[in-house]
């Protein structure tokens, strides 16, 4: 049963950080609201928002980072046992005495921000629209350990494409929500959130905006959100791109559950994308996956409760591996790593975005394509391969998983979080992917 007194309890770290919002009155709300078509009075409201934390929050964050207690170094001279000491301890010292929340804060109320409730969870998200007309609408899902900070970079080359080298006729209007339990996006209190109902509250949310023709795209968790999205073909959806595709094909599945060894006849790409998901088995890259697949509330207890714990956490992920934190490396500098895992820290989001692994089967891979019936996907679906992924998909898995593939392209630079790493190319692939839809009606 939700009673008011289990949600105050649950709710209580992001309700007080939201207080430090920026308030906006419904009479200030007037000239800054656009107009929402498909809003109704009452609960549909969609009410801007703006960052605020207050200043004691980010103190007591400090106050823990540079109270951090160290283990002992690794025995190994890789990162085989975990993030290795020496890498992580500079980055904690920074985020203690050099880090500016502040900045972060501006990078988000320089653009438009909203708040809207959607089953029973508000839905924080960011919406551009483009100054060229007829430009197409695309909602961009954000995965783990990642956040609306992964997409900022994408909303100019996407929004205004004559200042990037593209056309007036490549504009988008962009939608970054914050999926439900991460950042400000509010907390459920009931099971079943995963990718499908995650896709029902996207649906929504485009038709409260008022767009009946949208197209959606995702790396990460936002793969199988976008997935869902198409299997479930909501009214307005044209078609989805994806950069983490499900295009393990079940008997090659069995073979990897086993472990090998190879099957006969794959081609050099297929043994190559095989031979990459033994590797990572073999060296535990999904295991933050099995934990907060089975046990998020357990592991939440310690990075909810140490900054630096938290931050290695996130940082164990397989998709900051070759990340240097160097501020010689804008798309992978100290502030830009940073910004995200702040976010968590100061929404008390660790357990909370840990759950849709939970509620994802166990944490089960969102690569094999039996588990994201992607034969069930009728809708258009265009991938882009980016060669520093967990692993690169073959064109031949590709094809054969989506029935419906209309573009497939194979990229030189980028990584699992391609949207933050490379902003330009993505943007180039996503302009290139849904080029044929513009036109459908």
């Amino acid at each position: 049963m939700r009673t008011a007194t289990s949600i105050d309890v649950v709710d209580h770290d992001r309700r007080r950080l939201l207080r430090g919002a920026l308030a906006i009155t419904v009479a200030g709300a007037a000239g800054l609201l656009p107009a929402y078509p498909g809003v109704a009075a009452g609960g549909d409201a969609i009410r801007p928002f703006r960052v605020n934390v207050p200043e004691e929050d980010l103190a007591e964050l400090r106050r823990r980072v540079l109270a951090t207690r160290w283990p002992d170094r690794e025995t190994v001279n890789d990162q085989s046992q975990g993030i290795p000491l020496a890498k992580i301890k500079p980055l904690i010292a920074y985020w203690g005495t050099g880090y500016d929340w502040r900045k972060a804060e501006a990078k988000l109320n320089a653009l438009p921000q909203f708040m809207t409730e959607i089953d029973g969870v508000d839905i924080h998200f960011i919406h551009v629209r483009s100054k060229h007309p007829d430009a197409l609408p695309v909602i961009i899902t954000h995965g783990w350990p990642g956040s609306v900070f992964e997409n900022l970079k994408v909303i100019g080359p996407l929004t205004d494409p004559t200042a990037h080298g593209g056309h007036a006729e490549d504009a988008f209007d962009v939608i970054i929500p914050s999926m439900p339990g991460y950042g400000f996006s509010g907390k459920p209190t009931d099971t079943g959130w995963g990718p499908d109902r995650i896709a029902r509250a996207w649906a929504e949310l485009m038709k409260r905006l008022g767009y009946t023709r949208y197209v959606a795209q995702g790396g990460d968790w936002g793969s199988p959100v976008s997935s869902a999205m198409a299997r479930l073909a909501p009214a307005g959806l044209l078609g989805i791109h994806i950069n983490l595709p499900a295009i393990v094909p079940p008997e090659i599945a069995a073979v990897l559950a086993v472990g090998g060894p190879a099957p006969a006849g794959l081609s050099e790409k297929e043994r190559a994308t095989f031979d990459a998901f033994i590797a990572a088995a073999k060296m535990g890259n999904r295991t933050y996956a099995a934990m907060m697949g089975s046990r998020p509330q357990t592991i939440g207890y310690a990075i909810t409760d140490s900054p630096a714990g938290l931050a290695a956490w996130m940082l164990g992920h397989p998709g900051f591996t070759h990340w240097t934190y160097d501020s010689s490396d804008p798309e992978k500098s100290p502030d830009e790593v940073l910004d995200d895992v702040t976010l968590y820290w100061l929404t008390n989001s660790a357990v909370s975005s840990a759950r849709l692994y939970w509620e994802y089967d166990g944490g089960r891979s969102p690569a094999f394509a039996a588990g994201e019936k992607t034969a069930e996907i009728s809708l258009p679906v265009a991938i882009t391969v980016f060669p520093g992924e967990s692993y690169r998909a073959p064109e031949t898995w590709a094809r054969r998983a989506y029935r419906n593939l209309m573009y497939f392209h194979e990229v030189d630079k980028g990584g699992h979080f391609a949207a933050w790493e490379q902003p330009e190319l993505f943007s180039t692939e996503l302009r290139a992917a849904f080029k044929p839809l513009r036109a459908a009606k």
